[in-house]
């Protein structure tokens, strides 16, 4: 397994935050000293509802859970592409299930077992295709939250892509095309903000070592802003035909004051796949 981070982190590019360096957005509210007030209370849009909007990052797991989960991956540090920067849920999606209590189906942990050989030339990212949900959620790279009162979009630094989700009351298509990252229709539950997403392809993974996934999967997000720096995430993942039951993850995300999201186009002068065995 720890030949696979190697190989994931090939895939992975540093987060490109800090842009627009110049530009202090006089809508962040500030410390005396002129530092974002990250503790300030949680903003609200025109409508009364919480305002989500910014620049997010995901909260690294503690180092020590790192190590404990997957050992001592310090040794795969590379510049611009620190292990310890990331979410466990992002390597592994199931890192809270005991081996013995995963809740992969066994005819999928088969052939899981036997992608392992091969998960480096399988790899979507490593292909320059999508990672998917909830990789996007949980990955390192920064996303953007841009809201209205009848559609959210988010978009991802990585791979350049972009989810809509509408608030307008639409139902999700009844036969819908497949897509990388689904349909997604939300509404507000109090100040949380639940999304619902059906209609996935069956080629992302759930994360970097390769969990799969059906098209009948079904995420549902729920969106928390604790306070103006903080956004708490619920995350079900619910695919009966390749696990036993639905499982929950639950991450932070911080904000990215005064900044933005960078571009990312994998094929763009893309040497990674040549040091992968087998391309």
């Amino acid at each position: 397994m720890m030949s696979n981070i190697a190989t994931i982190l090939v895939a992975v590019s540093a987060p490109l935050v800090g842009q627009w360096l110049n530009y202090h957005d006089p809508a962040i509210p500030r410390t005396r000293d002129g530092k974002p007030n990250l503790l300030a209370p949680v903003p609200r849009a025109s409508d009364g509802k919480p305002d989500l909007s910014g620049v997010w990052q995901v909260e690294p797991t503690p180092a020590d859970e790192m190590a404990r989960l997957f050992g001592d991956v310090r040794v795969f540090r590379v510049l611009g592409d620190d292990v310890f920067t990331f979410s466990k849920y992002f390597l592994n999606v199931l890192a809270d299930f005991k081996p013995e209590d995963s809740p992969l189906r066994p005819e999928v942990a088969e052939r899981f077992r036997q992608l392992t050989a091969n998960r480096g030339r399988e790899s979507p990212a490593a292909n320059c295709l999508p990672p998917g949900l909830p990789s996007d959620d949980a990955g390192p790279l920064p996303f953007k939250i841009v809201q209205t009162s009848k559609l959210i979009v988010i978009m991802y630094e990585s791979f350049g892509g972009h989810r809509q989700i509408y608030l307008d009351g639409r139902k999700p298509p009844a036969d819908p095309q497949p897509l990388w990252l689904g349909y997604s229709t939300g509404r507000w539950d109090g100040d949380t903000l639940a999304v619902d997403s059906v209609g996935f392809n069956d080629k992302s993974w759930l994360d970097a070592f390769g969990h799969p996934h059906s098209e009948d999967l079904h995420i549902v997000e729920r969106f928390r802003r604790r306070d103006f720096g903080h956004l708490d995430v619920e995350l079900t993942i619910n695919d009966p035909k390749m696990y036993t039951q639905p499982f929950t993850i639950k991450f932070n995300e911080l904000l990215v004051p005064d900044s933005d999201v960078g571009e990312y186009f994998c094929a763009e002068n893309e040497k990674d796949r040549v040091h992968i065995p087998g391309k």
